[in-house]
């Protein structure tokens, strides 16, 4: 093997195993970052699961109006692409939503509709969440007199907002690697990291001391080059690993692959000697994610873990064309997998301790642009879990109405609510001290409220 050859492909290994999210965050020689309110100590076991929808989900098919004044609103604005008004599931909240009327899910929606309709309900609806500075309304957005999150409407830069503790952040640190920066101490496995991604590279997980780490959809994924090796060559390649580096950078890069290697054999030993679930899972790319933390979350007592924080990703909400097709199927393997997973925590006896939530860049536009729709703003989220106030849909959902209210213009529909305040509202169960939400959330302070209601009290 060539050395540049060889280079590359160590660095994808160990790449995959690390997750190099950034590269000065990752190759940091001498950080330690001090917060406000130092660390945090949990003395149960909890995780949070993190459902990634990439391409801006269109929470205004998932969930749609029923009642016939503001079905009548969205039909209009939706046209060809409105959802039939009698095939939408119907949603049975225990209270009425903000502004009353009715709603269905989606007909690819069945299992999360049957959880939500039950009497002591795990799922809740957050409504209207977005990205915001601060709250705005119609007449502020077209002034120009209250600022917003840049670049609004792209793909890229709107998933890294809706990942970081503040939308107008200047790096590349998630709010769930601040939550993990403060929570690490409670494990007393120091060598694995309490976030873990299913789906490669992301923002949400990335804080200023804990490096996340990747774990394949079958176990962890190791240095696969070196199996291939004599022993003798695999040997050299140990001892260099293992040498005293004088280059700091060579430390550094030798440090990441001895945790990578080292993580590869406690992860998989530990799966290995699992007593496997029995609930079973959809054969889809979500569902095996699902699956994968499921397992990871079994066997949490032989890995000393207490606090985890998980990632997963499905693609293909972009839907500028074919939605009706594409978005029901889309919809139907979130059904299943979602469904699948919560059944794995009752059977683990752990769903008040996992606590499941969606995200996605942003929602779709209300208009429509042939057979697709275009990039909002404000979307629908789901939250799941033993400790979620079920059977409600909380915020205030919108006037989908063409040019309501709610609509800065081609249909984008401005939230009513934070992503600050969702994740907020999810960072005060994980154990974060009201009066140290501000450590997390910067800017939560220019909110009403930094709980919107949908978590059980810590």
């Amino acid at each position: 093997m060539k050395r540049r050859d060889f280079i590359q492909r160590a660095l994808c290994a160990t790449a995959s195993s690390a997750l190099f999210t950034s590269f000065t965050g990752k190759l940091s020689l001498a950080h330690a970052a001090t917060l406000s309110g130092g660390r945090l100590l949990g003395n149960d076991y909890r995780a949070l699961v993190c459902v990634y929808m990439y391409g801006g989900n269109d929470a205004f098919n998932m969930m749609a109006p029923s009642s016939t004044a503001l079905y009548n609103q969205y039909a209009g604005a939706r046209g060809e692409l409105a959802l039939p008004q009698a095939e939408l599931l119907s949603l049975n909240p225990s209270v009425a939503p903000v502004g009353g009327g009715s709603y269905g899910f989606s007909p690819s929606m069945p299992l999360l509709r049957g959880l939500f309709n039950q009497a002591q309900s795990p799922l809740a609806i957050a409504a209207n969440v977005g990205p915001l500075l601060y709250p705005i309304t119609k007449a502020q957005y077209q002034a120009g007199s209250v600022p917003v999150p840049a670049q609004l409407f792209s793909h890229s830069d709107q998933t890294v907002t809706w990942q970081r503790p503040a939308a107008d952040a200047q790096n590349r640190r998630g709010w769930g690697g601040r939550l993990a920066d403060m929570f690490q101490d409670t494990n007393q496995n120091q060598q694995l990291s309490m976030n873990i991604s299913i789906d490669g590279e992301n923002v949400f997980q990335a804080g200023d001391d804990v490096v996340p780490y990747f774990v394949g959809q079958n176990g962890a994924e190791g240095v696969s080059f070196l199996e291939d090796w004599q022993p003798q060559r695999r040997a050299a390649f140990l001892a260099l690993r293992d040498a005293a580096h004088g280059n700091a950078l060579q430390r550094q890069y030798a440090t990441i692959m001895r945790r990578s290697m080292d993580n590869e054999v406690m992860i998989n030993e530990a799966l290995d000697g699992e007593t496997p679930l029995t609930t079973a899972f959809p054969n889809t790319h979500l569902g095996r994610q699902l699956r994968m933390i499921a397992r990871l979350i079994n066997v949490r007592s032989p890995l000393q873990m207490q606090r985890q924080i998980f990632f997963v990703g499905i693609g293909g909400f972009d839907t500028h064309d074919n939605q009706l097709n594409d978005h029901a199927a889309q919809l139907a393997e979130l059904d299943g997998a979602l469904a699948a997973f919560y059944a794995s925590t009752v059977e683990m006896s752990l769903q008040d301790s996992v606590t499941t939530f969606t995200a996605s860049e942003f929602g779709r536009t209300t208009s429509v642009n042939g057979d697709g729709t275009d990039h909002g703003w404000g979307s629908h989220h789901m939250v799941l879990g033993g400790a979620v106030n079920g059977r409600r849909i909380y915020g205030i959902p919108p006037n989908l109405g063409v040019g309501g209210p709610d609509d800065a213009g081609w249909g984008q529909i401005i939230p009513t609510a934070s992503v600050d305040q969702y994740a907020a509202t999810i960072a005060r169960w994980y154990g974060v001290p009201p009066g140290e939400m501000s450590t997390v959330f910067p800017n939560i302070g220019r909110f009403a409220t930094a709980d919107l209601g949908f978590m059980s009290p810590a």
